[in-house]
């Protein structure tokens, strides 16, 4: 391994940059480096990434086999020699039998480990070959009780101690269980010890490449390259993610949102693992018995598992044997993680260390993948900030205390001093707001204002400052309050019970009395209302949000407080009415939830289509978490098209010689947008098929497609291209490509009578500027109206500038904020013009409309295989020319 690999297994016969490739990515792997690896998009990354990890990491199995193997021999041969001249020369404090006997003893346990460690290798290697030949496998297990508790455990789910009266029973899973602080004894184990384990092979992690993304299409996606490939018949890999896409119970899937999801499956998973000396008093009470999962039975849980480890399956093959089985595919692939090889996951699940280790995700010693890469900083920000408006604070303070109120005799005192400290903490927030609680928020007015504060500036303000934050998030993940509050509200408040039927009497219940009638009513109308089909999903968003409880939300921005001083910033947006207004935790410093990751992992590799401007990159998120330069290993290749394949043209100037400048001051102009319009129309004269038109914001996209159509340009655009603009939901974004695709093919079909084919109004970081795919008619051209700056008047901008500027050292003359203003821009734009060219037969021209995109810093963030192809030209003549050139040779 020392010498890296010269071949590799591929599918077919590799591209010269992809076997380039796979020998950086093996070399980085093999020497613990953190790897930024850029190949653009249509150059086989996934494969390149598939084939030489798993290289890699077939490699560094054998080795470490033959290692082992030597460790053993040599162990056994030092055992079996008795020369007293090999002893270790004892010291005059002890005698030399001790120290021989120390010595031996120590070479014995290290060969008792070794051979362990053998033995349980070869029964992960037997067993997998087995189920890889559908034998069918029988487990013996030697204590039911034994078996129900590993069950519970890899679950990760907490029995509760239930000792009230059988007349309680109805709202006893409501009950927050007594809570033990860290200064308080632990309870003991409550599972079976790790004696006689002959079958049990799950609780030991093999080494492995855990492979994340951004979206579930893109982890999909993946996972058909790793079915091509030649190792799809030898790696066991398993693809997780969250209730809401594995779930195959309808029941709970029907509820919708994934909150209502995971608490309706957590408890019917407590339910299922209640003490049996409640089974009686169960009988009694009244109503239907509690409900449990019929998908949760350990034995087919192992089945699945099984299936996974032997055969790789992609989420659609996962849900089909889910349901087949009558197994849950979400806890089976929990099941199934310690001993894959590969794992594949959504960006959140390892990126954010609660979620890792709900998950039960050890990234110790491990490689991790993490692709699509380029927006890693800001994804790692927006994981780890949070905002709750007023009206969640409100809400979250109404339910808990009512919940607080109808079981006070039931609850611990602990309990009882925790809820108060949480209710305390939450008045503080909504006092800082300039409201009350217990009244209906949208009726408090508040003054319309910005503010920024730093963590402990804000807690002073809220007046929360003497609460131990760290201590009361501890007993919000302990107490499971968030999931205990979810099922009251969706018991009593979501059903419409009135909570204060047997307390009306109480000063507590009538001050929120109020705010009651208030959430009931806005139920009550959103019921009644009727719904638009177009509108139907956010009415069932809308709707699922008022009956969850907000008190997850609430947990998270605690959760974000305990961040270090200088690491983030609150954010007080006063709207006028305290309902609209809100609190925002803004993390200004990424690293410092990375850099956990980067030490943990035994190599990090960063790949993406479009990585540049890589030295942000490297400055923000690796050096600012300790990253030295010699662990980092950079990889960049070109594209595999032939050079005329591309026509990349920077324009300066319109047919009317125009200058283009499209600065805020100036896009506005009728004259600018009349120019734009004419250098679109001529682009469509000459250019069949798709065209893309990118605007740098929704607003602008709107006011400059308003003026066309008052002055006559839309038509004229319309009379050459249909015409389709991004849609404003999500959900209708398919809808709109497949009608514009099927434009384009009836188009190219009918020759060139009438329309020449299709053009699609887009928006750079909107729904169609990542993840879309324009490849061969879809996107012949694609034009970029100006540059995406973002909004330089935003505070949380101005606060993270600032930020950048304090703690970063300056390079290429330009401050660290106003380097991340350019960055940010050019970022933008690489991922939308990397929409067209997607595989090495494709071919498509790139138009940048503004005079800006000349300057040579700015000409130096495109992407290498595009920079070197992109000519320049201060007037449109020549421009337009070599555009009609190219269209005419393809």
């Amino acid at each position: 391994m020392e010498n890296g690999r010269s071949q590799f297994p591929f599918p077919y016969q590799a591209y010269t940059i992809q076997e380039d490739f796979m020998r950086s990515l093996y070399t980085a792997l093999d020497q613990g480096k953190v790897g930024i690896f850029e190949s653009p998009t249509g150059t086989g990354k996934s494969l390149s990434l598939i084939c030489g990890a798993l290289s890699w990491l077939t490699d560094f199995e054998n080795k470490r086999k033959e290692e082992a193997a030597v460790q053993l021999q040599e162990g056994e041969m030092s055992l079996s020699s008795s020369d007293p001249e090999d002893r270790v020369q004892s010291s005059a404090a002890e005698p030399d039998w001790i120290t021989s006997f120390v010595q031996k003893k120590a070479e014995r346990d290290l060969m008792f480990k070794l051979k362990d460690d053998e033995i349980k290798r070869k029964k992960r290697e037997e067993r997998l070959e087995l189920i890889r030949k559908n034998v069918q496998l029988k487990y013996a297990m030697k204590r039911k009780s034994c078996e129900e508790d590993e069950a519970f455990k890899l679950l990760q789910l907490n029995k509760e101690d239930q000792t009230e009266a059988a007349a309680n029973q109805d709202d006893e899973d409501l009950i927050i269980a007594e809570y033990e602080s860290d200064d308080e004894s632990k309870s003991k184990s409550r599972f079976c010890g790790d004696e006689e384990e002959d079958d049990e092979l799950v609780e030991e992690h093999v080494t492995k490449i855990y492979y994340c993304s951004r979206t579930h299409s893109q982890l999909a996606q993946f996972v058909h390259e790793v079915q091509k490939s030649p190792f799809s018949k030898d790696i066991s890999l398993v693809t997780l993610g969250s209730r809401q896409n594995l779930c195959v119970n309808e029941e709970v899937r029907r509820l919708g949102s994934i909150q209502r999801i995971n608490d309706r499956c957590l408890e019917m998973q407590k339910n299922k693992h209640e003490k049996p000396h409640h089974e009686e008093a169960a009988k009694k009470k009244r109503g239907p018995a509690k409900s449990i999962c019929p998908y949760n039975k350990i034995s087919a849980l192992q089945q699945v598992r099984d299936e996974l480890l032997g055969r790789v399956h992609d989420i659609e093959q996962l849900l089909k044997l889910g349901r087949e089985s009558h197994s849950c595919p979400y806890y089976a692939t929990r099941l199934a993680v310690p001993q894959a090889q590969l794992v594949v996951l959504p960006y959140q699940m390892v990126l954010h260390e609660a979620t890792r280790r709900a998950a039960g995700i050890q990234l110790k010693d491990q490689v991790l993948i993490i692709d699509e890469a380029h927006n890693l900083s800001d994804t790692l920000s927006r994981i780890h900030s949070a905002e709750l408006s007023g009206a969640q604070l409100c809400r979250a303070h109404s339910q808990l205390s009512q919940y607080a109120e109808r079981f006070k005799n039931r609850l611990k005192a602990k309990n009882v001093m925790y809820v108060k400290q949480v209710l305390f903490v939450i008045e503080g927030l909504v006092r800082v707001l300039g409201g009350k609680v217990g009244q209906n928020p949208q009726s408090q007015t508040t003054q319309a204002a910005t503010e920024m504060l730093t963590i402990n500036d804000f807690l002073f303000k809220a007046q929360i400052d003497n609460i131990n934050l760290f201590k009361l998030h501890r007993y919000f993940e302990k107490s499971m309050i968030s999931r205990k509050l979810g099922g009251f509200v969706e018991k009593y408040v979501g059903s419409g019970v009135s909570l204060h039927t047997h307390v009306s009497s109480n000063k507590e219940n009538r001050r929120t009395e109020g705010l009651n009638r208030y959430l009931q009513s806005l139920r009550d109308n959103h019921s009644k209302a009727p719904a638009l089909p177009n509108d139907q999903q956010g009415s069932l968003e809308a709707e699922n949000m008022l009956a969850a409880s907000p008190m997850l939300q609430v947990e998270g921005f605690f959760m974000a407080l305990t961040n270090c001083n200088k690491d983030g910033r609150v954010v007080l947006h006063r709207q006028g009415n305290l309902s609209e207004s809100s609190i925002k935790f803004l993390l200004l410093n990424p690293a410092v939830h990375f850099s956990q990751v980067l030490k943990e992992c035994r190599a990090v590799i960063i790949a993406g289509g479009t990585m540049q401007p890589v030295s942000d990159f490297k400055q923000e998120l690796l050096f600012s978490a300790g990253v030295q330069e010699e662990r980092i290993a950079e990889f960049s290749c070109g594209h595999v098209i032939p050079p005329e394949n591309l026509l990349p043209i920077v324009l300066c100037s319109g047919p009317s010689g125009q200058e283009l400048d499209f600065t805020y001051q100036n896009r506005d102009s009728p004259r600018m947008m009349d120019e734009t319009g004419r250098i679109l129309s001529n682009i469509c004269n000459v250019v069949p098929g798709g065209v893309v038109c990118f605007f740098p914001s929704y607003e602008y996209s709107r006011c400059i497609v308003a003026h066309w159509e008052s002055a006559g340009i839309l038509t004229r655009l319309a009379n050459k291209k249909k015409i389709f603009q991004e849609p404003k939901k999500a959900n209708q974004v398919e809808q709109i490509l497949g009608e514009f695709s099927s434009c384009i093919q009836k188009c190219a079909q009918q020759g060139s009578v009438g329309l020449t084919g299709a053009l699609l109004f887009s928006v750079v970081g909107g729904k169609m500027s990542e993840g879309i795919n324009f490849s061969d008619d879809l996107g012949r051209c694609v034009v970029m109206v100006g540059m995406p700056y973002p909004n330089i008047k935003s505070p949380e901008l101005q606060e993270k500038m600032s930020y950048l500027d304090k703690h970063l050292t300056h390079s290429g003359g330009w401050s660290p904020g106003q380097a991340l203003i350019e960055n940010l821009c050019m970022k933008a734009v690489n991922q939308s013009i990397g929409r067209a060219i997607r595989h090495r037969g494709d071919y498509s021209s790139i138009v940048l409309c503004d005079r800006r995109y000349s300057r040579a810093a700015t000409l130096a963030k495109l992407p290498a295989w595009i920079r070197s192809r992109t000519s320049t030209h201060q007037r449109f003549g020549p421009a337009f020319a070599a555009l009609r050139k190219v269209q005419k040779l393809k």
